[in-house]
């Protein structure tokens, strides 16, 4: 829905600044940087910090409580600091802006503009109605590929490229709000995120990030009147020159199929780390959250992806505390980390989100009892993952290096292909190139590494 008025007032002027503040997933990420592009385009400077910009847009994650909380928290302590003023335009989006949409200027009157995942190209329309009308202005709903269509060329990236493949979610897990703020899922067509890598290899880009709320799911039309699943989007992405490594997020393991996995067996441009989130190890968790999948299928699943890729690394996330959850629901996904071993992962406590079916749910679990489970959970995940990285000490690795390190200009910071950044000594001019280093040192961290020449 869009609110629009009718009292007159001067235009939006065509300069001005902007900065852009995000919370949330790789997809938030994107779209932050498509704003960047639109607004850009738009002939708005963008700012590295708040402070002086006359527009700031927040990309926001609805997923957890806590991530929708800290957006608000972040807007009372600006206007405390006197960062923004009655004459900022804060441009509220992403999923919470979806999520609460007409609430938002409601909850903080400094919000004078509301949009969505779907409605991100529509922002300097609406900042420019702000301006005409003095009237917060609302608009969170489109078609789902109507943005990708509407927004300029993007602008160069560096090393690294998120390509968001599709649009919102299907599966309806019972605690994830996700399907409700980015709608239903609908595919990119092939050629037009073949077409977005090629822009990017052209920009000196080497490293294509591929992104959906599943993005194994991906159904896309291939131009011929066929659909293309995910597993010939990534050979096509793969041979797409300039291309040197792939990496998706984020894949659900009900449609992490055979042809998925034989692609990564065939393709070594694809990273050896996938994340593919879990939640739990017990099967009566797993059907109340609507994840359709046991903990043996799991275990099936993990044993085909290394049997084509025996060096990957697989990390995953938890949900701690589900409505419901016993000692030996958590048991179960104790004894799933011993098996998998996984890689580094994300876990929380469970977050109720209004309007979702498990918001409903029976809920008698002690906080401090989430606590302990999750500290227990994250001690055994942590420790896997030091001993992945103490492996590491004394191999060669292919890294790609991103830019500067961000504790000394001296030194270059790098990735690894299982997504460990590598901090090496180096000149300045293999930024956004490979390097081929040695690791001699592991910290709590990062690693370090010494180029090998030639």
């Amino acid at each position: 829905m869009t609110t629009a008025f009718n009292v007159k007032l001067p235009p939006v002027p065509p300069s001005g600044t902007f900065y852009t503040a995000v919370w949330g997933c790789q997809m938030n990420v994107y779209d932050a940087q498509r704003v960047s592009d639109l607004l850009t385009a738009s002939g708005l400077l963008q700012l590295p910090e708040p402070k002086g910009a006359d527009v700031i847009v927040l990309i926001t994650c609805a997923v957890r409580a806590k991530a929708e909380d800290k957006v608000f928290n972040q807007l009372q302590s600006w206007r405390h600091q006197g960062i923004i003023d009655d004459h900022t335009v804060i441009a509220f989006g992403g999923c919470v802006g979806a999520e609460l949409a007409a609430e938002i200027p409601k909850l903080n009157k400094d919000v004078k503009v509301v949009f969505g995942p779907r409605t991100a190209h529509r922002l300097p329309e609406l900042i420019k109605r702000w301006h005409e009308t003095a009237q917060p202005q609302i608009a969170v709903e489109a078609q789902a590929l109507e943005k990708f269509d509407a927004l300029p060329d993007q602008g160069a990236r560096g090393a690294s490229a998120f390509v968001t493949i599709m649009e919102g979610c299907s599966n309806k897990c019972s605690y994830c709000i996700v399907p409700y703020t980015r709608g239903e899922e609908v595919s990119r067509p092939l050629q037009d995120i073949i077409d977005e890598i090629t822009l990017h290899t052209a920009n000196g880009v080497k490293e294509i990030h591929l992104l959906g709320q599943n993005v194994n799911s991906y159904r896309g039309d291939d131009g011929h009147g066929h659909t293309a699943r995910f597993s010939t989007l990534l050979y096509a992405a793969a041979a797409v020159d300039g291309v040197e490594r792939l990496r998706f997020t984020t894949s659900n393991p009900m449609e992490f199929t055979d042809d998925i996995i034989e692609a990564i067996g065939d393709i070594p441009l694809i990273a050896d780390s996938v994340h593919i989130p879990v939640q739990s190890g017990s099967d009566r968790i797993l059907q109340l959250m609507r994840r359709h999948y046991t903990g043996d299928d799991y275990r099936t699943l993990i044993a085909k992806l290394r049997k084509v890729r025996p060096n990957i690394y697989v990390s995953s996330d938890f949900i701690v505390g589900f409505p419901g959850e016993t000692e030996a629901d958590f048991n179960d996904t104790m004894r799933l980390v011993d098996d998998i071993r996984f890689d580094q992962s994300f876990s929380f406590i469970y977050s109720k989100r209004p309007g979702t079916p498990a918001a409903g749910m029976p809920d008698d679990t002690p906080l401090e009892l989430k606590k302990e489970r999750l500290y227990a959970l994250q001690e055994k995940l942590e420790g896997f993952a030091a001993q992945y990285s103490q492996a590491m000490l004394g191999t060669e690795q292919q890294v790609l290096v991103e830019g500067l390190s961000r504790k000394s200009a001296a030194e270059l910071k790098a990735r690894a292909s299982n997504n460990r950044i590598v901090v090496i000594d180096g000149p300045q001019d293999l930024i956004g190139q490979m390097a081929r280093v040695k690791i001699t040192k592991v910290m709590a961290h990062t690693l370090k590494g010494e180029l090998i020449n030639g």
